[in-house]
């Protein structure tokens, strides 16, 4: 077994609406509460971030998956929408919607169109940030499978 340490550094200079900054590696930015929250919407904010660290988490568990299948892939992009409830005063990141188009190539045979659906499921399951909220928050995906053929 082996152990990632991640490393994050967090200024904040006071109240509610104020501004600060995160630090983590390559991923360096303002924060804020975003401007639907009544913030000031500088940088980003919690709730980008735990959509960016799913999606993220998603689309590079489903090309792993993918690769290791040797599944002919062609292009694949992801949208994903999160959902946060405000209910007399309790945020709660409700759902996260993953929505992701994946090509094969022309060529591809019908098995494997078969492994790739099978494969977008397990992607879900198997991400380790789909992992971490599960039981919390809602994740639903809405998969586009074209099947494009010569």
């Amino acid at each position: 077994m082996s152990e990632h340490h991640f490393h994050l550094k967090a200024q904040w200079p006071g109240g509610r609406d104020s501004e600060g900054y995160i630090e983590s590696g390559n991923l360096q930015t303002a924060i804020s509460i975003p401007e639907e929250m009544d913030g000031p919407g500088v940088g980003t904010n919690p709730d980008e971030m735990l959509l960016g660290a799913a999606a993220t988490c998603y689309i590079i568990t489903l090309a792993a998956m993918i690769e290791r299948k040797k599944l002919p892939l062609d292009e694949m992009l992801l949208e994903s929408v999160g959902i946060v409830n405000v209910d007399k005063g309790v945020i709660t990141y409700k759902k996260i919607i993953h929505r992701p188009t994946v090509i094969l190539k022309q060529d591809a045979e019908d098995e494997e169109f078969e492994k790739l659906e099978q494969l977008v499921e397990a992607a879900e399951k198997g991400c380790m940030i789909s992992r971490a909220i599960r039981g919390n928050v809602e994740v639903e995906l809405q998969a586009n499978i074209p099947r494009i053929k010569k």
